[in-house]
């Protein structure tokens, strides 16, 4: 075949003239080859870039495996834009900024740290950003955008310098994971309230809610469905959940059709519009550290967990170009900003991809790809209704909680802070609020047993800023 389609020189010379069916056989036969040519070159390239031979693995797995992760945290482009509206934020340019902030994450962390983690904005710091920081504090959301951009800031100077390491030593254990539970039961109590699973009430402050309504009796069976699924470890869990309860809707004549899929939106109400200087005022001081905290320890324990599943982590306990993944992801929260994002974040759901295979940053930059896509799909995500986002929220909540098993329950000077947080936040409706009352608390119960050379220079820095909050603000 090789020899028919590409004859020697000197044999071809002899024709004059070759006849229009013998001149389209060459044509395929040269497109056949080039294609070949293409095909192996792309392959070697990606080979060589992402090394996939060396961390044991191939183009059809890391493909499947960021498939996998997209699925599994695709419930952010339907929770995302209905939170951070809340806030004022026009709904549709919302919708493409988390596509885009994602999207750039994910190819962010794929090309420049090589590993298989998907970003995007993240669960609980958007609940923050829309409940406290606008809604309780009362700044405008370009403001809060602000603070956002100076955490992320911040974020990065620690990932590029040893901070990151001196901030994570000098914060107990126990407090550190006491942030990570206590934003999950705030998240928890938001899907409850926005399923109306739990309402308001004069008498109780706070009552079941009537499952005689649709809305009500759909956000509770969309959790379940997503517990269900899940616990059969059916990949796409929340998706589906949220996807079903919304087509439910549908067929009940609760929400109506408008299209699957059509241009984006703009994004123009959205781009460019965070307010750096307004963030500068001291009341904002507790907000950018509570947005700095969340983010910094969400993110570590995310890129550790998440590589020691992929076996990322070397015989010695380190895992390479891990500084490489913090700045990407730190990078990432700055630059969502302009998007009008909430903090981006690593997303533990990327353990999924991890489990399907993927051990490079091509699993990354398939995921970006993805979100990019997603785009066009804004007519789905505007009609699906907030409780069927519900029950998404309530499950992120109750896996976030998982972490009170990591709990040293015996060191009682610790444990009562972290409790404290872990009560605090969803009580105060305030991460901020929360986190300063367990660190000065921390810090009070130390003193008071005797124990005051144990508080590290990093506690006693943000118990002070914290104090300063209470006492002048």
């Amino acid at each position: 075949m090789h020899a028919i389609c590409m004859p020697n020189h000197k044999y071809f010379k002899k024709f004059k003239y070759i006849s229009y069916f013998e001149f389209e056989s060459l044509k395929k036969c040269i497109l056949k080859i080039f294609k070949i040519k293409l095909i192996t070159l792309m392959r070697q390239t990606l080979e060589n870039f992402f090394k996939l031979s060396e961390n044991k693995t191939n183009i059809k797995s890391e493909i499947l495996a960021g498939f996998t992760t997209f699925v599994t945290m695709a419930y952010i482009i339907f929770v995302n834009p209905q939170m951070m509206a809340v806030s004022g934020m026009d709904q549709g340019a919302i919708f493409v900024g988390t596509c885009l902030a994602a999207s750039l994450a994910c190819l962010f962390m794929g090309l420049y740290a090589n590993w298989p983690i998907g970003l995007a904005p993240g669960m609980g710091l958007n609940a923050f950003f829309t409940y406290t920081v606008v809604g309780e504090m009362g700044y405008s959301w370009e403001v809060a955008l602000g603070a956002v951009f100076l955490a992320g800031i911040l974020f990065f100077i620690m990932s590029v310098t040893k901070l990151r390491r001196w901030m994570i030593d000098s914060i107990p254990l126990n407090l550190r994971i006491s942030i990570g539970s206590g934003v999950g039961l705030f998240i928890g109590f938001i899907g409850l309230k926005s399923g109306g699973i739990i309402v308001s009430n004069n008498a109780t402050f706070l009552s079941l809610g009537n499952f005689n309504n649709y809305e009500t009796l759909l956000s509770a069976c969309g959790f379940l469905l997503i517990s269900i699924l899940a616990i059969r470890k059916i990949t796409g869990a929340i998706i589906i959940g949220i996807l079903g309860v919304t087509f439910l809707s549908l067929l009940l004549g609760l929400i109506e059709y408008q299209g699957l899929v059509a241009y984006p939106p703009e994004i123009i109400p959205t781009l460019l519009k965070l307010d750096v200087v307004g963030a500068l005022d001291v009341a904002m001081i507790s907000v950018i550290m509570s947005f700095l905290f969340v983010n910094l320890f969400d993110t570590t324990g995310t890129l550790l967990g998440v590589a020691t599943r992929a076996k990322l982590v070397n015989e010695s306990g380190d895992a390479p170009n891990l500084d490489k993944a913090l700045v990407a992801d730190s990078s990432s929260s700055i630059f969502g900003t302009f998007f009008g994002c909430s903090p981006v974040t690593s997303y533990v759901e990327s353990s999924a991809g991890v489990e399907a295979g993927g051990r490079t940053g091509l699993t990354a930059v398939i995921v970006g790809i993805l979100f990019i896509f997603a785009i066009f799909f804004s007519p789905l995500a505007a009609i699906v209704p907030s409780y069927a986002t519900a029950g998404a929220l309530i499950y992120v909540a109750i896996l976030m909680l998982s972490g009170i098993e990591n709990l040293n329950w015996k060191a009682s000077s610790e444990i009562l802070p972290a409790l404290i947080v872990i009560i605090m936040i969803p009580l105060t409706f305030s991460i901020a609020d929360g986190i300063a009352l367990g660190f000065l608390s921390y810090v009070a119960l130390k003193i008071g047993t005797g124990h005051i050379k144990k508080i590290s220079s990093g506690a006693w820095f943000l118990t002070l800023i914290f104090l300063s909050k209470f006492i002048f603000l």
